[in-house]
């Protein structure tokens, strides 16, 4: 039996590609015809591969979770567990995953109806966590994030098999222009740039800190930034962006004092789950790429308290 071809190759060739996508970017389903979104918000969600939402959640609900992540970090013996990842240089911890395991408030964050039902409108289907995290950026230390399409990694080292997952960042502190927020090229989405270099066993462990391999090259950025330009969408805390996970994003390291912390919960769709890694390694652990733990997921509203 000839085996199917990959549309998604990356990191095989000696010479990068921008390729056309070959996925929807919403995905229709008569039977859920009604969502969260109106049909503009879905047209500028198709066009420019993202949309944000000032003040989607209340204070006192960002000081509860932020209340939270202040425990977990100062739990004695948790920084030596690998969801947790820290800076290089400093040891500031960067980021933790799986934090809707993690905590048990983050786990039901991730099911309130104001990020989950969007995500299941515009993947046209009921969804389960691929994977979440929170990003700290702590003043004057915190490191940026290269551009990627996170699409790239969850291909190449997850095994994703097409573009039906999508990122939903709630800020819990404000993400300003000065303290490295969020970047994303709108309209990126809408093509695939493939990376080169052979990946190496274990590659998470060391790009979790910095990536190295999945990084698209500057020609290819320059090309899509002259035709999307970048866009920063920044705003209060309880603020919430939802992108794309072919979207090209990346962000500045931070040097103000002020630090900037988001939330992560990536969306994947029941009918997208995870195959066999595209670049023939191993796959990456459970806390990075949801392989065993699979749920699927209903919506509750959250409650802070």
């Amino acid at each position: 039996m000839p085996v199917a071809q990959d549309h998604y190759a990356s990191r095989v060739e000696e010479k990068p590609e921008i390729r056309r996508r070959m996925d929807p970017v919403i995905y229709d389903d008569p039977a859920r015809p009604n969502g969260p979104l109106s049909a503009d918000e879905l047209r500028r969600y198709e066009r420019k591969g993202y949309l944000f939402f000032e003040k989607l959640f209340k204070e006192r609900e960002v000081a509860a979770l932020l209340k939270e992540l202040e425990r977990l970090k100062t739990t004695p013996d948790r920084r030596e567990r690998p969801e947790y990842i820290t800076e290089p240089g400093s040891g500031a911890v960067r980021s933790i995953f799986r934090i809707h395991r993690e905590s048990s408030l983050f786990g039901r964050l991730m099911r309130d109806p104001r990020v989950l039902n969007v995500a299941r409108q515009l993947l046209g289907s009921e969804v389960y966590i691929h994977q979440s995290r929170v990003n700290f950026k702590p003043g004057f230390v915190g490191k940026e994030f290269y551009w990627h399409s996170d699409f790239e990694t969850w291909h190449v080292e997850d095994g994703m098999p097409r573009m039906r997952a999508v990122s939903c960042s709630v800020t819990l502190t404000p993400n300003t222009l000065f303290n490295g927020p969020l970047m994303i090229i709108p309209g990126s989405h809408t093509a695939y740039i493939t990376c080169v270099g052979t990946t190496p066993e274990d590659h998470y462990k060391q790009s979790l800190k910095k990536q190295e391999y999945g990084v698209p090259d500057a020609e290819s950025l320059s090309r899509i930034t002259e035709a999307g330009g970048i866009e920063a969408p920044v705003g209060p805390a309880g603020s919430a962006v939802f992108f794309d996970c072919n979207a090209m994003h990346g962000s500045n390291g931070n040097i103000t004092p002020l630090p900037r912390t988001n939330a992560f919960f990536v969306y994947n769709s029941v009918e997208n789950r995870l195959g066999d890694p595209a670049g023939g390694i191993r796959p990456r652990p459970e806390f990075i790429a949801t392989r065993e733990g699979f749920e699927q997921l209903s919506p509750a509203p959250f409650r802070a308290d």
